[in-house]
């Protein structure tokens, strides 16, 4: 019992691991919105660019939620040691 608690305690801490690696490096996905193609929401009838999205401000990138936690705690750190 007690091994696999720790085995399991070892996977999560791998995979968190793992994950704060990948927003470090890769810190960007792409947008999440609907019908959102590139920075470009098109219309439901037809295929022609309706706007860009706003939610991604035309980029069609969006801040991954590991790299904010990550800027907030390093915002927070300096903040502290002034």
């Amino acid at each position: 019992m007690t091994a696999l608690v720790l085995q399991a305690s070892l996977i999560a801490l791998g995979y968190t691991a793992l994950y704060a690696l990948g927003c470090m490096i890769f810190p960007f996905g792409r947008c999440r919105r609907h019908r959102c193609e590139k920075g470009r929401i098109y219309s439901r009838l037809s295929r022609k660019v309706f706007r860009d999205c706003p939610r991604c401000e035309g980029t069609g990138k969006r801040v991954r939620i590991g790299r904010r936690i990550y800027e907030y705690l390093r915002s927070e750190q300096k903040a502290g040691n002034r």
